[in-house]
């Protein structure tokens, strides 16, 4: 045989004069073969530079070695560094990503019609999104293991933070720093306009300001779709306002980064004129000054992705996982002016 020649299974099999579910068995170190068997064949390999393919093993034992990842926003930084603390968990565990962006019903409506039908993947991951309940159905007729990471999907296992949580610990710094005057820029995602993109976030801001005992004030908060322009004008809409606020929590930090550049167009200072707070811990929070709720995004990745491995590997896995944040004061609060 020549070095040209490609070397498969069978040749492997009429070297070791097996057959080639035995010899298949044998390579992948099947308990139910003869130790004298699985030498003879793992010899004939060896002399004929015989390499076995992950493929051809995966498809054998009825599984591909793929995960499929469902993401609403690639390009976003919070969905990326989820993505890629999920992948780092699944690389090590030598499992492929199948990366699914479904950006508008369009590639949503493909995405959940055609990939049950093909079953490309032992297992789907579903990044920060709600699932409707025809896309369930559709999901979980491929019989595969369902997680979900970045919000909370009760229907199956999850890895998330409290999102009302978060946003108590934002508001509530606010009120501890004796705002009484609080705004709020709500956001709701593009491709789900009838769907709040962070219900718990509002909740909290109701919440806290009931407890606190100040009365609700409708014109005090902006929903606006996601997105720094849209914080901008959002701000610019409370700016407008007979009696605007002293203080401004918004949904993310991306958000209240168009916020912010809206109030230094206009001349006010932060925090001595405006206060703002975010929620996230964006990396350009940081450089932005910006007070914000960390939360940590790309240990919610690996979280996920080794609550996907317990699942593959049989184990029983919690339905929920919820991890903490906290609250990072910097330079964009501060009392009000007296």
């Amino acid at each position: 045989m020549t070095p040209q020649t490609r070397v498969n299974m069978a040749d492997v099999a009429r070297r070791a004069g097996v057959s080639m579910a035995t010899a298949s068995r044998a390579l992948s170190n099947h308990p139910h073969v003869a130790a004298a068997t699985r030498a003879r064949v793992l010899a004939a390999a060896e002399q004929l530079s015989y390499v076995v393919s992950p493929e051809a093993s995966r498809l054998a034992g009825g599984a591909t070695g793929r995960v499929a990842v469902v993401v609403p926003h690639i390009s976003r930084w919070f969905f990326a560094t989820l993505l890629e603390g999920i992948e780092s968990v699944l690389r090590d565990a030598d499992l492929d990503v199948l990366l699914y962006h479904v950006g508008d019903a369009a590639d949503r409506r493909d995405f959940f019609q055609r990939l049950p039908a093909r079953r490309k993947a032992d297992a789907v991951v579903v990044l920060g999104m709600p699932v409707r309940d025809g896309e369930r159905e559709r999901l979980e007729t491929m019989g595969v293991h369902i997680v979900a990471a970045g919000g909370q999907v009760e229907a199956y296992p999850y890895v998330s933070i409290d999102d009302a949580s978060a946003a108590r610990q934002a508001v509530d710094h606010l009120l501890f720093l004796n705002h009484r005057r609080i705004g709020m820029i709500a956001t709701v995602d593009p491709a789900e306009p009838h769907w709040p993109a962070n219900p718990g976030r509002s909740r909290a801001y109701d919440e806290a300001l009931a407890d606190a005992g100040l009365p609700a004030d409708p014109s005090l908060v902006v929903t606006v779709p996601w997105g720094s322009l849209h914080g901008a004008d959002a701000m610019a809409r409370l700016l407008s306002l007979r009696e605007p606020p002293t203080a401004v929590y918004a949904h993310s930090d991306e958000v209240a980064f168009g916020a912010v550049r809206t109030l230094r167009r206009a001349g006010l200072r932060i925090p001595e004129d405006m206060s703002v707070v975010g929620i996230d811990d964006h990396p350009m929070a940081e450089l932005a000054d910006l007070t914000t709720v960390a939360q940590p995004v790309r240990d919610q990745g690996v979280l996920a992705g080794r609550m996907l491995l317990s699942l593959l590997a049989g184990e029983t896995a919690t339905t929920g996982v919820t991890v903490p944040t906290r609250l990072v004061v910097r330079g964009s609060t501060a009392p009000p002016r007296r």
